[in-house]
């Protein structure tokens, strides 16, 4: 019994030690993945403002000085470029550094507070820790990519383009309810969505009035899908995915085994015959 359990010890050590080399695998994949998709919400960010200022609201965008629109435009691309060094920053635990984070605000409060959720995948130590810390990962992908979108609306609808009667919560609130649901605006760039929001009209008490919005709502699966390499990188990461889910079955399949083993051999050396 001693035996069959220091093999299934062994056993267990393997397996960590093959978690780790695909801990490192995964690492190196997703440092591809988030640089392309970088380069990739950048492009989409320009692209669905420029879809929105020049077909959803030509009237707003040219109501707006020459100096105006290139400021605005400076700023889309700045927050495009603060999204690409936030996703970097995720993944790259050095860029924590306080000198080389994301200069908005707002998005050096999301590196810090994904960066806490994140260890490395190194010091994973079996397919659980891989399995959280990649759980963890996704979710500050997401996070930024809903932030850029959030702050592009706000800086439109500043800008007078996107309806300023709207309050942004309420935008926030009807992005959020519409995610499921709502259509991309059709024959137009993905990440823009059709908006029909009804607000109370204060000034005639039960009545209420309709909004039609069009917004950015960044979605990975439209990235992913409109760029070939982050696409491919997707694709690498789904691969080492399922290798470390067959991983998780077997070392808990290995752990059920140690603790029957161990159960066995503690219930035959504490039994003695009368």
């Amino acid at each position: 019994m001693a035996r069959a359990i220091e093999q299934i010890e062994r056993d267990i050590v393997a397996l960590e030690e093959t978690v780790q080399a695909i801990a490192t695998e995964l690492h190196s994949a997703y440092t591809i993945y988030l640089t392309a998709l970088g380069q990739a919400v950048r492009q989409q960010l320009i692209l669905a403002s420029y879809h929105l200022c020049t077909q959803g609201y030509p009237k707003g965008f040219l109501s707006l000085p020459f100096s105006q629109r290139q400021q605005l435009q400076q700023d889309i691309r700045k927050l495009g470029q603060n999204a690409a060094a936030q996703l970097l920053a995720h993944i790259k635990t050095e860029e924590k550094n306080e000198s080389q984070e994301p200069e908005d605000r707002s998005i050096r409060t999301e590196v810090k507070i994904f960066n806490s959720l994140s260890a490395p995948p190194a010091l994973a130590s079996n397919p659980m820790d891989l399995a959280q810390w990649q759980q963890n990962l996704e979710q500050a992908i997401a996070s930024t990519l809903k932030m850029a979108a959030r702050e592009t609306n706000r800086l439109l609808q500043q800008a007078g383009i996107l309806p300023s009667k709207l309050p942004p919560p309420v935008l926030e609130v009807a992005l959020e309810a519409s995610e499921a649901s709502g259509e991309a605006v059709a024959g137009s760039p993905p990440n823009l969505l059709n908006l029909v929001i009804e607000t109370e009209n204060h000034q005639e008490s039960g009545e209420s009035s309709v909004t039609h919005i069009i917004a950015i709502k960044l979605r990975l699966s439209e990235i992913e899908f409109a760029d070939a390499t982050v696409r491919a990188g997707r694709n690498q990461i789904r691969n080492l995915e399922v290798k470390a889910r067959s991983l998780l079955r077997e070392y808990l399949k290995k752990q059920q085994e140690r603790e029957v083993a161990e159960a066995e051999a503690a219930w035959r050396a504490s039994w003695f015959d009368e």
